[in-house]
Parts: C-alpha cells; structure tokens; sequence
C-alpha cells in the first residue's frame, strides 16, 4: 500500500498542530488535569463548535464531515504530541465507532446527531476489571425480562466514565461464556441503577472511573446491534480505538524526542553542549527510530481502520493491523519517555517539567486496551488461525 496526504489532510494536520499549540500549553494541560473532570468544558465547545473535530468521520447524513479514520489518526497524533485533556477519545474513537459498527438508523441518526452537535459526550464500559481485553474481560450480566434487558456487573477502566453522558456498556447472558451471549447496550447517564465513581490514576492527564449496574433495566431500542453477538462489533471497536491510541503515543515520541534534543542542546557540561556527546547522539538517533517507524505503522493501520469501517475485504486485516501497531508504538512511546528523563537527568521527573506527565501517560496508554506482550500473544495466535485455515 503506497501512502502520501491529500491536500485536505496536510490541511487538517497543520490546523489541529497550530490550535492545539496555542490552547494545549503546559499551563493549560496541568489547569484541567487538576480537575476531577480532567477537561476544559469551555475548551471542549470551541473544539466541537470551531473545530468540528468530533463529527470528523461521522457520514454526513447524520450531520458529520464524511471524511475517514486517516484523519482521525492525523489529529489524534497532534492530540498526542500537546498532551490534549479532552473526552475526544473515548467519545470519538470509542463511542462514536460503536455507533457507526453496530447502531441502527435510528440509533445513529439520534445519538451521532448529537454528538455532531457538540452537546454529547460518550464513551464504553466493557472491562470487568482484569488485566486482559479479549471476551473474558467482560463480566457483566444481562438477562431479558419480557421486552426488557435487565443488566447487573461492574466496569473499571472507563475513560471518562464518570462524565461521559452515553455509555456503550458491554455485558454477557447469564451462563454465557467467551464470545458467545456478549451483547452492547446504550446506557444514557441518568439511568436510574447507574453509579458512576471517578478512579484517580497515575495519569492524571486522562482520566478514569469505575461504573456499576444494580439491576439496571433497558428497553429493547437499548440493544446495539444483535442480541448475543456484540463480541464481534466490541472487538472491532477495540481495535479501532487501539490504532487511535497508537497514534496519540506517537505524537507523545514526537515531543518528547523535540523536547530531549532543544534541552542536551542547551545543557552545557565539561564546557560543551551534551548534545555534541557521540553517546548522547546515538540516543537521540534510536529515539528518532523508533518515532518514524511507529509513525508509518499507525498510518498504514489507519488505512485499514477506514476500509473496516466501510466494510470492504482490507477490514479482515485489522486485528492485525491493531495489534502490531499498539505493540509497536507502546513499547516505542515508554522507551523513549525513559530515555528522555534520563537525558534531562535530576531534572526530568521534577514537576516544573513536562517530561514526566508524558512518561505517566506512557505506562497508562501502554497498558489500555493490552499492553505490547499481549498484543504479540494475539498476533501469534492469529499467525496459528491462519496456518490451520490454509
């Protein structure tokens, strides 16, 4: 596959560097961070109502851009490098695409109509609290009641789960097991038997929270897609949301190599910049590596991720694609945090720097949605599936 940005993407990319350098600044990231919130409700208006970033791959029937996940990854990267603090990835990356897989007409045009119009926020609440992300992880229950689903479990690791207004729960039939019985819910936030508390993590700059069903009851127009079999969509969300994430560590390599190269270039030490040091020049050169290489991994996937979402023969690759893309950039991303505190030295980890809020976010977006090993497990076991098919 040969790859090179339209016009319009250069375009998009260029815009989302230019904003977000001038309302993600280091002030503003630790201002949003300290709240329990973890964003700017004012920030998060001017980027649906200026912007229109949420509604970018959302079909323009159901009042969206109609452009693809290329651009997503465009700017999830830009999102990436300035640290933004903003419910974009989970409402666009996670919720929307649940919509979009799953959603009937109705569904979509109701639900990803408001989201265009910037006055909702989503996101999806699927792990039961275990370390794994395959259908294991889901541990809620869901039995019907004449038309009625009733769902009982808990969730944790819900990115923004204790703001967001529509939740996308995943849960499975009472005495299901893997794959089988897992279904999607549409969840609104004042549903009554919804509790929702906010989890304080070492990433202060994304927040998380802890959901739980008390014999919630939803109606039949609640079920997303086909009772039973909500795996197959919730998996391909994952990886959807995966090569998101990939891109925004790759963004955080980019800064983070900016930031380690302008501060060796001003650290004078034995009467010359460190920077000049062969050890020091090496380092920077493997940090360079790795960011070009996970930079042309995320944009490849992204072209799959877009040919998934319009359900053409390239979607059989994402899981894939996913996977060596969130390996590849997890392990690229908190290697070259390491590297980048240990070239700042006493210094890089104090709070006056930046450099450790992206170390923090690092180690906590190397281990959402699985974390390098286990993303290898999935690719060797795929690599098996498909010697035993052929």
């Amino acid at each position: 596959m040969e790859f090179a940005f339209t016009e319009e993407q250069e375009m998009i990319r260029d815009t989302a560097e230019a904003f977000l350098a001038e309302v993600s600044t280091s002030e503003a990231v630790r201002s949003a961070m300290a709240t329990e919130a973890g964003y700017d409700a004012e920030l998060w208006q001017r980027i649906c109502g200026e912007m229109y970033w949420q509604a970018i791959h959302i079909p323009e029937e159901y009042g969206g851009m109609g452009l693809g996940y290329v651009e997503v990854v465009a700017m999830m990267e830009q999102m990436g490098r300035y640290l933004l603090c903003s419910p974009f990835f989970a409402t666009v990356c996670q919720g929307a695409n649940a919509l979009l897989l799953a959603g009937s007409d109705e569904q979509k045009t109701h639900w990803l109509g408001k989201l265009c119009e910037g006055g909702l926020t989503a996101t999806i609440a699927s792990n039961g609290g275990v370390s794994s992300w395959g259908p294991e992880s889901v541990t809620a229950t869901w039995r019907r009641d004449g038309d009625a689903y009733v769902l009982d479990g808990s969730y944790r690791y819900v990115i923004d789960g204790h703001t967001a207004q529509l939740i996308v729960v995943a849960a499975r039939e009472v005495g299901s097991e893997e794959e089988s019985g897992i279904s999607l819910f549409l969840l609104p936030a004042d549903t009554p038997g919804l509790s929702r508390e906010w989890l304080p993590t070492m990433d202060q700059t994304r927040k998380q929270a802890a959901l739980s069903l008390d014999g919630v009851r939803l109606e039949a127009d609640a079920l997303l897609g086909d009772a039973g079999s909500g795996w197959a969509v919730l998996s391909q969300v994952q990886d959807l949301a995966a090569i998101a994430l990939a891109a925004e560590q790759v963004g955080g390599c980019q800064q983070l190599l900016d930031s380690a190269v302008e501060y060796t270039s001003e650290r004078v030490q034995f009467g010359r910049t460190i920077a000049s040091f062969q050890a020091v020049k090496h380092k920077a050169a493997d940090m360079m590596l790795l960011t070009e290489v996970a930079r042309s991994a995320i944009y490849y996937a992204a072209c799959v991720a877009q040919e998934a979402l319009q359900g053409t023969e390239l979607a059989a690759e994402l899981p894939e694609a996913a996977s060596v893309v969130k390996s590849y950039c997890s392990d690229a991303y908190f290697a070259i945090a390491g590297d980048t505190l240990q070239l700042h030295g006493g210094v890089g980890f104090t709070w006056e720097y930046d450099v450790h809020l992206y170390f923090k976010r690092a180690k906590s977006s190397e281990q959402l949605l699985g974390n390098g090993t286990q993303h290898r497990e999935r690719l060797a076991a795929q690599l098996l599936d498909a010697e035993d098919a052929a």
